[in-house]
């Protein structure tokens, strides 16, 4: 990242925790859990694998189409190349590793083949203690692999903003590359590289990328979910 990019991006996160709380927060969520509920109530082909995106906004594709949402760039990408894959967008916005830790088993009652865990920022944001958030993270990895063994789960990894002090920083950041380390799972190390903090890539809020920079996203979760699917 740029020192430019960089320097936006600290302003980008640390007014993330204040954007994901405007006046229509609630009609979004609804909408994406109608979105999730559609997604888990369609009828799946016996052949065809599950892979999940459980993260927040982000996942969610705040204030576009859900086209354009990064995990349906993903499915647009898997279908070009006629892999087995279904995609299924469990992006909820303002969510936690606390709310993903309790929500998680609801999603594990379909079958999943690859889970893409995209939380933590915004315990971040509300300076929630990394060993906690790790603790959760963590949790969630337990779960999954205790319902489904073969499971493959990459995490993606995010930034804490820079006003929690260096340690918390720090700390935030190890938190990805220990649990992928640990529990030999893959790891997308920034989300947003080349696309946080870049108006140009972002929405007006400056804050949740364009259409644009949800194509970038999908580039850089490409790089990470083509090496699972070929070891499939």
């Amino acid at each position: 990242m740029t020192k430019i990019s960089h320097l936006f991006f600290l302003f980008f996160i640390s007014v993330f925790f204040v954007s994901c709380n405007v006046a229509d927060k609630q009609a979004v969520d609804n909408q994406a859990k109608n979105n999730i509920i559609d997604s888990l109530s369609a009828t799946t082909p016996s052949a065809m694998k599950t892979i999940l995106f459980f993260g927040n906004s982000l996942t969610a594709g705040y204030g576009l189409e859900l086209p354009e949402a990064f995990p349906a760039l993903i499915q647009a990408k898997i279908d070009s190349l006629k892999l087995p894959y279904k995609v299924i967008n469990a992006g909820l916005s303002g969510e936690t590793t606390g709310g993903g830790n309790t929500r998680i088993d609801w999603m594990l009652n379909q079958k999943i083949d690859i889970l893409i865990i995209e939380l933590g920022g915004n315990d971040g944001l509300r300076g929630i203690s990394p060993a906690l958030t790790l603790t959760n993270l963590q949790s969630m990895i337990d779960k999954a692999k205790k319902k489904y063994p073969d499971i493959k789960i990459i995490l993606a990894g995010m930034e804490a903003p820079p006003n929690m002090g260096e340690k918390f920083t720090t700390d935030f950041r190890s938190i990805y590359k220990e649990l992928a380390e640990k529990n030999q799972v893959g790891l997308i190390p920034f989300l947003l590289e080349t696309v946080g903090g870049d108006p140009k890539l972002n929405l007006p809020d400056g804050i949740h990328p364009t259409a644009k920079g949800h194509q970038i996203v999908a580039e850089t979760v490409w790089k990470t979910l083509k090496t699972v699917l070929e070891g499939q």
